[in-house]
């Protein structure tokens, strides 16, 4: 009895092992491919940053900067929400006048003592000081700053060859590689953290050109213009912002990328300025509404409002109402992408631009211009028939622009297009046009009379369409809103 039942329990106890080792085999051999599908250029954590932080922190130096400011009597300023990406600036009291002292960060990129830093840790200040690695003090010029990308270029006559950093190429970081971050924080002297790069391109609504490298490596107060290395000890990014509650690192910062920053600061160096491309129009997002109306395959490109008279996409034949979907051979998936890719662009380059038009893709070549302030779009000053419809497929009531209409509504002399003068709250439209908007154009074709619209309509309807493109004009800004057609 005892017998039989120890013969059944290494029986079981046989069968589990068996099955153990077959499951082992499997792993090992799962494990073993997954390893082989790692690219060779993938790299293993180092044993340590110490050869690296040696090498590079005499190039980190510590940035100071002065200014007269006015003592604040009255209730200090609101903080930020709780989870508001910010820049690392400093508090500044203001108030009866008081010299204030803000710190932060830079690096030496050429041995006669250029300085990269932030914008916002020179900003307003009276007087700059850097401190080099060996504590020696010097006293530095403004080269130049730009405030779009939140970059300063300084100058410092150090009376000896300086111990530089090169650029590296931000394009081929990947997110999951490894980068150390060199800065001031705390204004404690130069400090090394590292971390991975957590994510690319990301847009935290400080700036039109908004593509930075996110990375968990701790950037606190003061690290504010210090460098992001790769592990070959190449610039790959300027650290300029955080995201956090607090005020410290909560592992979220984001760099100016180096693919930007070095074209910003030759720039700086060469004029004292920033020389950005041109194009000459006003953007919008294509929604999928938008790209349902002009038969465009996915809501992708920039959607142009206006465009400025005798500027570069005007002399080029771009259209408002065009879809720009291709710059320079280089895909614009979103809006926000043209005016980076154009600001980018060397300024008198003739470029090919792909845009999508009356239902098929188009190129045009653009010579592209230097960024300046626009000039007014004009408009025809033609007369226009007074007209009255109410049109249902869209639940509006318009006219003509008349007089009276021009002052109800506040127009200016020079709008041509169709007012609207009320809209039905259960309708399609309810939730984009209001009373006073012009519609000026209606699938991208000038309108000047509520017949038009109607005929524009019955034609979309033909299409087998579901929504109608509008362009309005409201309070001065012209843009672009899909309005569904009500089912017939």
């Amino acid at each position: 009895m005892n017998s039989s039942r120890h013969t059944r329990t290494i029986s079981r106890t046989g069968w589990t092992a068996g099955r153990f080792n077959t499951a082992a085999v499997l792993l090992l051999m799962a494990l073993a491919l997954a390893f082989s599908a790692i690219p060779a250029s993938a790299k293993s954590a180092p044993d340590s940053f110490a050869d690296l932080a040696d090498k590079l922190l005499p190039s980190v130096v510590n940035i100071s900067s002065t200014q007269v400011v006015q003592e604040d009597r009255g209730p200090q300023a609101p903080q930020l929400a709780p989870g508001s990406p910010f820049r690392d600036f400093f508090n500044r009291n203001q108030g009866a006048p008081r010299r204030a002292t803000s710190l932060g960060s830079g690096f030496i990129i050429s041995s006669d003592g250029l300085v990269v830093t932030n914008n916002h840790v020179i900003e307003g200040a009276d007087e700059i000081t850097v401190t080099l690695s060996d504590d020696t003090q010097h006293e530095a010029t403004l080269v130049g700053r730009d405030p779009k990308t939140d970059l300063a270029l300084l100058r410092i006559d150090a009376d000896r060859k300086l111990p530089a950093v090169p650029w590296g190429d931000s394009t081929k970081a990947r997110v999951g590689d490894w980068v150390v971050a060199i800065g001031n924080p705390f204004g404690l002297g130069g400090t090394v953290t590292a971390g991975i790069i957590s994510a690319r391109q990301r847009d935290i609504q400080q700036g039109p050109y908004d593509s930075f490298l996110q990375t968990d490596a701790s950037i606190n107060r003061g690290n504010s213009g210090g460098p992001m290395f790769n592990m070959k000890g190449e610039v790959i990014g300027v650290n300029t912002a955080i995201f956090s509650p607090t005020g410290g690192s909560v592992g979220v910062g984001f760099s100016v990328p180096s693919s930007i920053v070095s074209r910003v600061i030759a720039q700086l160096q060469e004029y004292g300025q920033t020389r950005r491309g041109w194009l000459g129009v006003r953007i919008q997002t294509v929604t999928d509404e938008i790209a349902e109306s002009i038969g465009l395959d996915s809501a992708r490109g920039a959607l142009v409002s206006s465009v400025t008279a005798a500027g570069p996409a005007e002399k080029g034949g771009i259209k408002a109402g065009d879809v720009v979907l291709e710059f320079d051979s280089k895909p614009v998936d979103s809006m926000r992408e043209l005016p980076r890719v154009v600001a980018e662009t060397d300024i008198g380059k003739s470029v090919p631009v792909e845009v999508w038009r009356d239902g098929r893709q188009q190129t045009v070549s653009i010579m592209i211009g230097q960024l300046d302030e626009e000039v007014p779009v004009l408009v025809s000053t033609e007369p226009v028939k007074p007209e009255e419809a109410t049109i249902d497929d869209l639940g509006v009531s318009v006219t003509s622009i008349t007089d009276e209409m021009r002052k109800q509504f506040s127009l200016p002399e020079d709008l041509l297009g169709v007012v609207i003068t009320s809209v039905d709250p259960n309708s399609p439209a309810a939730e984009k046009l209001r009373a006073g908007d012009v519609i000026v154009e209606v699938s991208q074709e000038e309108v000047s009379s509520p017949r038009q619209i109607v005929e524009k309509i019955r034609e979309a309807r033909a299409a087998d369409r579901s929504s109608v493109l509008l362009k309005i004009n409201r309070n001065g800004d012209r843009r672009f809103v899909a309005v569904r057609i009500k089912k017939s």
